[in-house]
């Protein structure tokens, strides 16, 4: 019997918070290189050197610089979509004329991450700002776009934000952001579930029963399905959370057509290759750790 409708919406919520802390921790260095190699090509000659670069110049903890926004974007993201996932599959059931509870086809379920992904683009905008920028800053100060010295804590940038842009100024990149999601996260959902369902059907077991690794393993599939779709979207929507430190900037469409015109289509893909990398173990973290904390969730509200 399916738990009730407000207590799946707790249970999806939690769950979906403790898969998105896995996911920070484990690829967090990964997606520092991305951001600045993504707002930045020029500057660095692969990742391997962005990589060594950043550790040169500021240690370890530069490879962490934005964690905590990180964390805040990746619990409220992931919180906010599992949540949201949870009812869009009700309402696609409703829609298709399944009782409530009944198993989804993969399309489907992709489908309903995909309308999900609009509710989470809201609560991630914002914190993936402050991130990017903190990420980037360096880079910004040493490009002359920015006066040096500028604090470079959470805080300054928020308090920056709001200074020069007010509250709204927390949602520049909003658009991109969501033109990223829907595609990325019906390829996200429906990549992991169609992973999961191949291994199911080769194991002879049922999909929640096919182990550790088949399900870090799909989803890392699925993360990587996202990003080699979503990619160039993903370029552009950081140059605009970045570089609007220095002053307002362009929407996606002038941006992206600016980036291609002056720079080629190889900047869109830069930094791809750390992303790829990141994919597996921080996606492969946040299902294992979404699935198992759900399950024991779901035990502890049935007992």
């Amino acid at each position: 019997m399916a738990p009730h409708p407000v207590v799946q919406a707790i249970i999806d919520l939690s769950a979906g918070a403790i898969g998105g802390t896995a996911c920070v921790f484990t690829g967090q260095p990964f997606d520092t290189a991305k951001v600045k190699m993504q707002t930045f090509p020029g500057m660095y000659r692969g990742f391997l050197h962005c990589f060594t670069s950043v550790y040169q110049q500021v240690g370890l903890r530069g490879l962490y610089r934005g964690t905590s926004p990180a964390l805040i974007a990746n619990i409220a993201e992931n919180a906010v979509l599992f949540m949201s996932y949870g009812f869009c599959q009700d309402v696609v059931r409703y829609v298709s004329g399944r009782e409530r509870g009944t198993e989804l086809s993969d399309i489907q379920k992709a489908c309903s991450g995909s309308v999900a992904s609009i509710f989470s683009s809201l609560a991630l905008c914002p914190t993936e700002l402050v991130k990017c920028r903190l990420q980037a800053m360096h880079e910004m100060e040493a490009s002359g776009k920015i006066a040096s010295g500028q604090k470079s804590t959470v805080w300054a940038v928020v308090r920056n934000v709001i200074r020069t842009n007010g509250p709204l100024g927390f949602y520049q990149g909003l658009t991109t952001t969501i033109v990223r999601e829907l595609p990325g996260y019906f390829c996200f959902f429906g990549g992991y579930e169609l992973s999961r369902s191949t291994f199911a059907q080769h194991m002879g077991k049922d999909k929640e029963d096919i182990g550790v690794l088949p399900l870090m393993f799909s989803g890392g599939f699925g993360g990587a399905c996202l990003w080699l779709v979503v990619y160039p979207i993903d370029c552009v929507k950081s140059r605009i959370q970045v570089l609007s430190l220095a002053g307002r900037q362009e929407g996606f469409l002038k941006t992206f057509i600016g980036i291609v015109r002056n720079e080629g289509v190889a900047p869109l893909y830069s930094g791809l290759t750390p992303t790829m990398i990141r994919t597996f173990p921080a996606n492969g973290a946040l299902f294992l750790a979404y699935e198992l904390s759900r399950k024991a969730l779901m035990r502890k509200f049935d007992s």
